[in-house]
């Protein structure tokens, strides 16, 4: 399969003579990439553009409908509805230089990509008449064709091939070494037809091995077969060797049906058991094999796939093979282990499975994924401590779950989600699920509600892996309205569980008092990230010591003004971390008519034209009618906290960031004292100014005129007063204006000066964090059936019944649209005896106390990092540190790490609870 040339654009391309407006060029990319989006199929071309050249277009246009891009240059948290107070120049010509890699000098048909780019982050892809008018309008380049391929077995799930495969041709005539890049999707018989082009030998002299490990595996013969199909990856080895004249035998290692034969000799079978059958796959390779079992230890193998040959070492114990790392398959490898030292699959996957494996199940991969296990579990648990290459396996993975094809780095979380539900379809005993309608619990018993759920969901899934793995949880839905109660009995297969960190928030709000009794204070509360407003004021009304008769008004200040006001129902997603949020102190059952106070000074640089400073003020107006006199009295009621102590050319001390610090020794002066003329013992030069009957404020209401408000004013009723204060020398010299400025942001690092060192966490934090009770997020409502509607309902779980087999997520990555992030909390685990049975809400009288046995984990960042696993062997009670290739004894002390990411545990048995089971797997 070949790429499109450089040549069909090319780079002297002359612009559109007539420039188009960035709305018009929005909008004519948008509808391209609607078009393209309705003609979806193979061949079809994508090219690759820079990021950094697009998110720059993009910011002259403004976003473009179904384009994923983010601009590392504003990736810290603005949020998405501000608009832009600069319109951004319009970006000169494409430029992919940055990500064009610097070795590109293997074919001339296209350029390389650098490898391990991401999309949306490092790069985009515009389908081809998008690519057209980019580059009629901008020119520039070079161009980055790249095909749309299908992958995936049954569903199929279309990606651009932003990789194709280079492979390595070794000549055997002269070692010399070229580089040929396919698609994956490309056959055999084009990769025979392009390597004999290239060296130009006649195919029928051509014999190409693929030369994995440098080592002749098995014949590459000319066929359909794909080279994703023959397990080729990415910088694969192939061996290129060319027969003398007149010897054409170069098919010596193919029957006369041109099937692959087995190419090493076959260790003598001990046992006529065939381990799962053996059926052909899907690509033509046989999976027939033979065993024979050493006291459940040792497993002697025979395999037709010489994919993964290795040699036996004699007397060895098995469990101690290491996994290949096959280009960032860490992730895979790491997850593959844990499972492979999982005590019952091991029992399981030894012994012969061949009736359980089901190949009709339209959810399963027609047996092939617990086939893939099987073996691969199988060579590992051989004697010996040889590496392992596991190359079907990954194949079949990529074709099953196209996710995870590739090379880039994934999370061994998600591929072990993906393993246990495939194992358990291709393992289901169900041949045929029924239709099974779901009943509500109506206010039964929730042991009858359990037991009828957990029934229901047998009589659909049935295997190894719900024998061990799954356990059941109770989901109690509360619709915040009606108080309609919802519970249901859930499967789960694994517990992720949110680090307490990731499931509460820091907010910092700054709370006014609205009867000018005390100075603006900043605090700091920690709540939960789905709460409500209501839950953010309950934090501050404990931190601020609210009293009894008093409440709190929140509100967003936005450029000097108040934005909006925060209704107590409003989630707290709402509020994003770069926000100002402040809370006034009202008294309950406050009158209707409300006063904002804005501040205004003379603006220098714009010849004195006044302008907008500080934190509005808020407070409520007792008497009605309105007049000035009582507008200027709550003014300087509102002012009073601020008066200067000392003279006007004396600042304050103790204050940090514009606010009084919560070490200062000195205690704010504030005068509280009022006349029933509401003037303000405040100071000779105040009193003179009132002593006329003129207003002692520059007060005007926010009108169109700026009408300005006297005593006598008249003032319109409504809800909603608000008036400008103009300050002046005179005001400056009297109040210090600096409390009302620096308003901090809700959230930011290193805002206080002083950060205390975060205490460990234990696992039973974590897993009480999972069961409390939680509003669920505006992008998760529940649809209530009494209310006709999606409501933001709260949601508690509980568990109700365990796994013999538990799997423990640990949370550790959070992912928005402008941040990732990854925390690397210690997490307290026990090794030993973790007892839930105190959580268990069933009554059945058992404990539920487990053991360790595997951890999943993962260092560095994200994108990228490195995944390990921990396994113990538990028969020889020793714990092994596998990484990769590498294995290597490890002690419990080293095993507890902040890297630990997914924990395996097996439930410990009671003597009385072993005497009524079978040596079969234990069913829950």
């Amino acid at each position: 399969m070949t790429i499109a040339d450089d040549s069909v654009f090319p780079m002297d391309n002359v612009a559109s003579c007539i420039q188009l407006s960035p709305e018009e060029e929005n909008q004519i990319v948008s509808d391209l990439i609607k078009e393209s989006e309705l003609d979806l199929k193979e061949g079809n071309l994508y090219y690759v553009v820079s990021n950094s050249w697009f998110s720059r277009w993009q910011s002259y246009v403004g976003p473009c409908v179904g384009m994923l891009s983010i601009d590392k240059q504003s990736s810290d948290g603005q949020h998405a509805n501000m608009t832009h107070t600069k319109i951004a120049n319009r970006p000169g010509p494409i430029d992919n230089s940055d990500i064009i890699s610097k070795g590109n000098n293997f074919d001339n048909n296209s350029l390389d990509v650098t490898r391990m780019l991401e999309e949306g982050t490092d790069y985009v892809l515009v389908p081809e008449k998008v690519w057209e008018r980019l580059l009629e309008w901008y020119e520039g380049g070079p161009a980055l064709p790249r095909k749309l391929i299908s992958q995936g077995i049954g569903r199929k799930q279309y990606s651009v091939e932003v990789y194709p495969l280079s492979l390595k041709v070794t000549d055997a005539r002269d070692n010399s070494l070229l580089i040929v890049k396919l698609s994956k999707k490309a056959t055999i018989g084009e990769l025979h037809e392009l390597v004999c082009k290239i060296k130009q030998v006649e195919q029928k002299k051509a014999c190409i091995w693929d030369y994995f490990n440098s080592s002749k595996q098995s014949p590459l013969t000319a066929s359909e077969q794909t080279l994703e199909e023959a397990n080729l990856l990415m910088d694969h080895d192939i061996l290129l060797e060319v027969l003398p004249d007149g010897d054409h035998s170069s098919h010596s290692g193919m029957d006369s049906m041109g099937n692959e034969l087995a190419l090493v000799p076959l260790e003598p079978s001990r046992s006529s058991v065939s381990i799962a059958g053996g059926p052909t796959m899907s690509n033509g390779h046989s999976t027939g094999s033979s065993f024979s079992l050493y006291q459940g230890t040792s497993v002697s193998s025979s395999l037709t796939n010489t994919d993964d040959k290795h040699d036996i070492y004699k007397g060895e114990r098995g469990g101690l093979a290491g996994l290949q790392n096959l280009g960032n398959t860490c992730f895979m490898n790491s997850a593959i282990q844990c499972l492979v030292h999982t005590p019952p699959l091991v029992e399981y996957f030894l012994q012969d499975y061949s009736d359980e494996i089901n190949m009709e199940n339209p959810l399963g991969m027609h047996g092939e994924l617990a086939l893939a296990f099987g073996d691969l579990l199988r060579k590992l648990w051989s004697s010996g401590r040889t590496v392992i290459p596991p190359r079907l396996f990954k194949s079949k993975l990529a074709r099953f779950a196209p996710q995870f094809s590739g090379y880039n780095q994934h999370d061994s979380q998600e591929l072990l989600a993906f393993l246990l539900d495939g194992l358990h379809e291709d393992l289901n005993r169900v041949k045929q699920k029924p239709y099974i309608e779901m009943k509500d619990s109506d206010g039964r018993p929730d042991e009858e509600v359990a037991s009828e759920c957990w029934k229901n969901h047998m009589a659909r899934n049935d295997s190894l892996i719900v024998d061990v793995c799954q356990g059941q949880y109770k989901s109690t839905l509360v619709c915040p309205v009606c108080e309609k109660i919802s519970i249901t009995f859930d499967p789960f297969m694994y517990l992720s569980l949110p680090l307490p960190s990731t499931v509460s928030r820091t907010m910092v709000v700054t709370v006014f008092y609205c009867d000018g009794s005390g100075l603006p204070m900043p605090y700091t509360v920690t709540v939960l990230k789905h709460g409500s407003c209501r839950d953010l004021c309950q934090a501050l009304g404990t931190s601020c010591c609210l009293k009894s008769d008093e409440m709190l008004l929140l509100a967003e200040v936005y450029d000097h003004r108040i934005y909006r006001y925060l209704d107590p129902a409003e989630s707290l997603n709402s509020i994003k971390d770069d926000e100002h949020i402040v809370a006034y102190r009202i008294k309950s059952g406050a009158s209707e008519t409300k006063l904002e106070v804005i501040h205004r000074r003379p603006d220098n640089m714009k010849g004195g034209e006044r302008k907008s400073f500080g934190t509005p003020l808020v407070t409520y107006l007792a008497e009605d009618p309105q007049f000035g006199a009582n507008i200027e009295a709550s003014v300087r009621q509102l002012l009073a906290p601020l008066r200067r102590a000392y003279s006007s050319t004396k600042s304050h001390d103790g204050k940090e960031n514009g606010f009084v610090s919560v070490g200062s020794d000195e205690q704010p002066i504030i005068s509280n004292t009022h006349s029933e003329s509401h003037s303000l013992t405040i100071g000779s030069k105040e009193q003179a100014g009132t002593s006329c009957g003129e207003s002692s404020f520059q007060l005007l209401l926010t009108t169109e005129s700026s009408e300005p408000i006297g005593k006598a004013s008249f003032i319109k009723p409504t809800k909603l007063i608000r008036v400008y204060l103009d300050w002046t020398e005179r005001e400056n010299e009297l109040y210090d204006s600096n409390y009302l400025k620096d308003l901090p942001e809700v959230h930011k690092t290193g805002f206080t000066s002083k950060k205390t060192r975060q205490e460990a966490i234990s696992l039973f934090s974590c897993l009480e964090a999972f069961l409390t009770e939680e509003p669920l997020g505006p992008d998760d409502m529940w649809y209530c059936p009494r209310c006709k509607e999606h409501r933001q309902a709260t949601k508690k779980l509980d568990l109700w019944k365990l796994p013999e087999i538990l799997v423990f997520h640990l949370k550790r990555f959070s992912y928005s649209r402008y941040l990732k992030n990854k925390l690397d909390t210690f997490v307290n685990f026990p090794i030993h005896n973790l007892d839930l049975t105190k959580y268990v809400k069933s009554k059945d009288g058992q404990s539920y106390v487990y053991d360790l046995y595997a951890i999943s984990n993962h260092y560095g960042g994200l994108g990228g990092g490195h995944y390990t696993a921990y396994c113990k062997l538990i028969e020889d009670n020793k714990w092994c540190h596998f990484d990769d290739s590498h294995v290597t004894t490890a002690t419990e002390a080293e095993i507890k790490s902040s890297a630990a990411y997914v924990l395996f545990y097996q439930r410990v048995r009671t003597k009385g609870q072993m005497d009524g089971e079978t040596s079969q797997v234990h069913r829950v």
